[in-house]
């Protein structure tokens, strides 16, 4: 099963996997947001893929079966993450007819190598029920929130 980082040759690939995930999840897009949101995915693909931003794709007989994305944020290093680089794992999507065959174990896999080659202090995902048990084999554990933070957010858009 070929495991391999995606290049900028793969940008078309990448946008299509982002919208299949997205169609994996029922998240409804309109044309006017597919189109904003494909034009930001090629330009920041183009900028950061391979700096900031790693995809690991999976391919059998020269069809794309899985596809994973991890971004790399770097802030001010802190107890909690003394390199100052976090790894968010993103868009984990194995084609439904490849699936339970340890694709999206691989190219997770590769991606924490990687993690661990950019030096990332740890990696967080969100995680649905179905890839719950996937994410705790390779070593991921539930986060407990802490007493003194609440997780907050504010939308601008």
């Amino acid at each position: 099963m070929p495991i391999r980082m995606a290049s900028l040759n793969d940008i078309d690939t990448l946008v299509k996997a982002r919208f299949d995930y997205f169609a994996a999840e029922n998240w409804q897009v309109s044309l006017e947001q597919r189109e904003a949101i494909e034009t930001n995915l090629r330009e920041y693909y183009s900028k950061y893929l391979n700096t900031g931003f790693f995809a690991t794709l999976a391919e059998e007989d020269g069809e794309i079966t899985s596809v994973a994305f991890l971004a790399i944020s770097t802030r001010p290093a802190n107890l909690s993450f003394p390199t100052g680089k976090i790894g968010t794992i993103l868009n984990v999507l194995t084609y439904p007819e490849y699936r339970k065959r340890g694709y999206a174990t691989s190219t997770m896999g590769a991606l924490i190598f990687e993690a661990r080659n950019q030096n990332v202090s740890y990696i967080e995902l969100l995680s649905s029920e179905s890839g719950k048990s996937l994410y705790q084999k390779l070593g991921f554990v539930e986060s407990v929130k802490s007493e003194h933070f609440i997780d907050m957010k504010l939308s601008l858009l």
